[in-house]
């Protein structure tokens, strides 16, 4: 029986495996809320930590959670081994507030050891004792994961020192990203270094869809191609929900297999602005159908994502991003019994446009307003 870990590989290679795979990221914005528990306890209490993440794999079989099994304290992992601010909050994953936002700072300053500061030798430990845990049940951990370069930096320098910092002072910015690209290369090694048989990283980072081409090109896509180098035969998937097709076609030669990117282009656009080149995960409304509408829309709005996107292979099914917040188990439900009975539309089988489905729930359309931008231009 094909697993649905062996199915997001198979599409990953850009093939068509006997069902599209359903894949979902989840974290601590989601899990506590699902599972009814106070998110400290969800941080605090590893053994509740354990069974929320292990009935995940009982109640949806068909589904390959991504990373899966994943330390994570929000985003704070990463910055706080570089010295930035934790708050720590009852409802929600900790707040993170930079205590140095001079760039140069950042240029010069010794890189963290992904060993032993911030949390990170907390996420390691923590990693070893659930794979431990995992293996005595023939299971295993199947990736692991890291925020980029671009939003470690905006974390631990702030987004305003960020920014401007690669208009006005480029070559700090980009000794600050060296210094991180190698710090978050070195922590996801160590994370792999705890695992049995891993086959997979997940890297993300929004904050790259950002920047114009030409400032991805030239300070961004040296590091994000030096990361997925380094990790090449694994498994690579790259998270960003920020709306920026702009960046698609020079995305699609950043080095990973498979593109986890935002509901508000249409993953027919998409595939075709990427040139078949990468696999795409997505991309149902996380929060505005996910989250607010009933089981029968969030079906709808799947079936359409399948039929613009799974015929010729390299599709993964999941939300545009990651699980939101107080998203109900029904609609989980909803997509993996529309991937388990989808079949390619036949010629004259009409489709749904992405377009109009997205303007009928009021629905930011970033794909559109380009795609409109650009004709006016050329017609200029």
């Amino acid at each position: 029986m094909t697993t649905a870990w062996q199915r997001v590989k198979q599409a990953a290679r850009l093939e068509t495996p006997d069902q599209v795979p359903v894949a979902l990221i989840v974290d601590s914005p989601w899990l506590p809320g699902y599972a009814g528990i106070h998110t400290l306890d969800f941080f605090l209490d590893p053994d509740r930590w354990f069974d929320i993440h292990r009935s995940l794999l009982d109640r949806w079989p068909d589904v390959a959670w991504i990373p899966g099994f994943w330390v994570e304290y929000g985003m704070a992992s990463e910055p706080s081994a570089f010295g930035a601010r934790m708050h720590w909050h009852h409802d929600r994953p900790p707040s993170i507030e930079p205590v140095v936002e001079d760039p140069e700072h950042w240029a010069n300053a010794p890189l963290p050891n992904v060993r032993e500061d911030g949390l990170m030798p907390l996420v390691l430990r923590l990693y070893e004792r659930t794979e431990a845990r995992l293996q005595a049940e023939g299971l295993g951990i199947n990736m692991v994961a890291a925020r980029g370069p671009m939003v470690t930096a905006g974390w631990i320098m702030g987004l305003t020192s960020l920014m401007t910092g690669l208009v006005e002072r480029p070559e700090v910015i980009q000794r600050c990203l060296e210094n991180i690209t190698t710090t978050l290369i070195d922590w996801l090694q160590a994370q792999l270094d705890t695992l049995n048989a891993p086959e997979g990283i997940l890297l993300l980072d929004d904050i790259v869809g950002m920047v114009s081409v030409d400032h991805y090109n030239e300070y961004v896509a040296p590091h994000l191609q030096r990361i997925f180098a380094q990790f090449d035969g694994l498994v690579r998937i790259y998270h960003n929900d920020t709306p920026c097709p702009h960046l698609y076609p020079s995305l699609a030669d950043a080095g990973f297999d498979v593109f986890n990117f935002t509901h508000e282009v249409d993953i027919a656009i998409a595939k075709e602005a990427m040139g078949h080149r990468v696999a795409l995960m997505g991309n149902v409304p996380p929060l505005h159908i996910a989250v607010r509408e009933s089981p029968e829309v969030v079906a709808e709005f799947t079936q359409a994502c399948l039929d613009r996107g799974a015929p010729g292979g390299g599709m993964i099914l999941s939300v545009g991003g990651g699980v939101s917040p107080d998203t109900p188990a029904a609609s989980i439900d909803a997509m993996v019994d529309v991937a388990k009975a989808w079949q390619p539309p036949q010629p004259g089988q009409p489709v749904a446009e992405w377009d109009d489905l997205l303007e009928r729930f009021k629905i930011s359309n970033t794909g559109k307003r380009t795609r409109d931008r650009r004709r006016r231009d050329r017609r200029a």
